[in-house]
């Protein structure tokens, strides 16, 4: 198998002062631990990845973002605890209210305030309802953008944006088949077209159509539906991601993809050496096991095509 054809399967994700890489088989995390040192810990990935689950379109999106969002979850929680005291870590009970809190306030910000901002101006201007579908799309977008700009601001953050920043790098390297290095990777792009900030962008733009397609409804369901259609949003969001990914060489997606990379603009920033060593680091212990995974894949093989023709 060429390197190109097992590009999709490499991705990413900027932790607290570390890097999470994504192979096919395994996940690699390196952090910045306050002494300097840099600190990896990685492991296999769960059996769905290697699934038949993962072939079926729209499902496999849910399925995937799923255990990439609990993974992420995972890794960032484990380098925020890098850099805290003891007492200041975060787990059990403690951790799990964090996370359901966070999920809770992300979808009444981004999801249900949008449409009930529009259902205050479609009854205050009298609007139609495809009006104020446009109007809560536009709210939500200004409100992505608006946070992701605003947090951006804050020192900690911008380092994460920075860590971010140093994950697409080294990707772009990879996949142009750079020598790792952090003098070498300082030089590629902070854009990538598999950027989470991509999946965003498209489910919010996606929403606006969908959205204005379901007709007057009364203001609870109005609300309810901007909850239970999340999943199969983000299912389609993401076969939209993965369609252009591939098909990077066609100058139409090549125009189509132009908010999602300027979006990264925003969510990702200049990293130091320091981050992309950490990066590279990420990376190269991903890479390893991908590697000795497809040899002793490979070996096998070889030792059962021989034992058949003995």
């Amino acid at each position: 198998m060429s390197t190109q054809e097992r590009m999709p399967s490499y991705g990413g994700q900027a932790l607290i002062e570390g890097v999470l890489m994504r192979g096919a088989r395994y996940v690699a995390a390196a952090f910045r631990a306050p002494n300097g040192e840099i600190i990896i810990k990685s492991e296999p990935l769960g059996k769905i990845y290697t699934s038949p689950v993962r072939k079926w379109p729209f499902l496999r999106g849910l399925i995937l973002l799923w255990d990439a969002l609990g993974l992420g979850i995972q890794y960032l929680t484990f380098s925020a605890n890098i850099q805290g005291d003891e007492e200041e870590k975060i787990e059990g009970p403690k951790l799990y209210l964090t996370l359901g809190l966070s999920m809770g306030i992300a979808i009444l910000i981004f999801f249900v305030a949008p449409s009930a901002i529009a259902h205050l101006f479609e009854n205050w201007l009298k609007l139609s309802t495809w009006w104020g579908s446009v109007i809560e799309g536009v709210v939500r977008l200004a409100v992505l953008i608006g946070y992701v700009w605003g947090i951006g601001k804050m020192p900690e953050i911008r380092r994460v944006y920075q860590y971010h920043g140093a994950e697409h790098k080294t990707i772009n390297a990879f996949e142009a088949g750079i020598e790792l290095t952090p003098e070498n990777v300082q030089a590629c792009s902070r854009e990538h077209p598999r950027c989470g900030t991509a999946f965003l962008l498209t489910l919010v733009l996606l929403s606006i159509v969908v959205f204005s397609l379901l007709g007057p409804l009364p203001i609870f369901w109005r609300l309810a539906s901007r909850i239970l259609l999340i999943p199969p949003l983000a299912g389609v969001a993401y076969e939209i991601i993965k369609f252009t990914a591939n098909n990077l060489t066609n100058p139409i997606i090549k125009f189509l993809i132009r908010p999602n990379l300027a979006m990264q603009s925003l969510t990702t920033a200049e990293p130091d050496l320091p981050m992309l060593e950490v990066s590279i680091a990420a990376f190269n212990r991903m890479y390893a096991l991908e590697n000795q995974e497809m040899s002793l894949q490979n070996a096998s093989v070889a030792a059962k095509q021989e034992g058949a023709a003995v």
